[in-house]
């Protein structure tokens, strides 16, 4: 990876701090807009939509997503040459998981019709369009990224797989406060939305499971080809 010059490097951390924030007030935005929207309703059960809310796996990556961006930032400031390997893994967890986001909700999400009013259009555009696309731009382009060995790909779908088993476990104890029918972050998750049950949710799983790693495995290529020699431990 060529060494950038300074007013690279600042035009990054401008970039990292604005996207970061603007990601951060999109999701809080959001989770106050349901909360308020449902006690206006009558369902005045904060904590229960806190819980929904920190369960979708959107949210999760784009919570990583802006942290790392505004860790990137101070690194960006603070270093000159490659950032730290635990900070490039870091990065390749969220851009991994905010590239799958990215594919995911524009293949098949964004067409699922919710209620007038439920969503904010624009958080919902920064959340799965805006900070995705700069996430993945940010790791092609922005200096410092180390050259990561090809194991740290298993380290990418831990998170992945232990939300999938906490989902579909929740989704048989929880039920929605609206509906009363059991809760499921994506209608893909949920069995009742399909004729086979189980083995439907579970063609979705490993199809998504091989998403996150063919996005992981990308972006590790990416990383050995235009990155630095791993520096050998002392």
């Amino acid at each position: 990876m060529p060494r950038y010059p300074a007013t690279v490097r600042l035009l990054f951390v401008a970039l990292r701090v604005a996207v970061g924030a603007a990601i951060a007030i999109a999701a809080f935005s959001q989770l106050s807009h349901t909360i308020s929207l449902r006690a206006s309703q009558g369902y005045d059960d904060p904590g229960f939509y806190v819980q929904n809310f920190l369960s979708f796996f959107t949210i999760d990556s784009n919570l990583l997503a802006a942290v790392a961006l505004l860790i990137g930032a101070v690194v960006l400031l603070r270093t000159t040459g490659a950032e730290p390997t635990w900070f490039t893994v870091v990065r390749l967890a969220a851009t991994t998981y905010m590239t799958v986001t990215l594919v995911v909700y524009n293949t098949l999400l964004r067409g699922v019709q919710l209620p007038d009013g439920e969503t904010l259009w624009w958080s919902n555009e920064i959340l799965h369009v805006v900070g995705p696309a700069y996430v993945l731009l940010d790791w092609l382009f922005a200096p410092g990224r180390n050259r990561l060995e090809w194991s740290r790909i298993w380290v990418i779908v831990v998170f992945p797989l232990i939300w999938t088993t906490y989902t579909l476990i929740r989704g048989t104890l929880v039920d929605d406060l609206v509906s009363g029918s059991p809760w499921y972050p994506y209608p893909f998750l949920n069995p009742a939305n399909f004729e086979n049950g189980y083995l439907s949710v579970a063609f979705f799983v490993v199809m998504i499971t091989g998403i996150f790693l063919a996005t992981a495995a990308g972006a590790i290529t990416v990383s050995r080809r235009w990155g630095p020699e791993p520096v050998a431990p002392a």
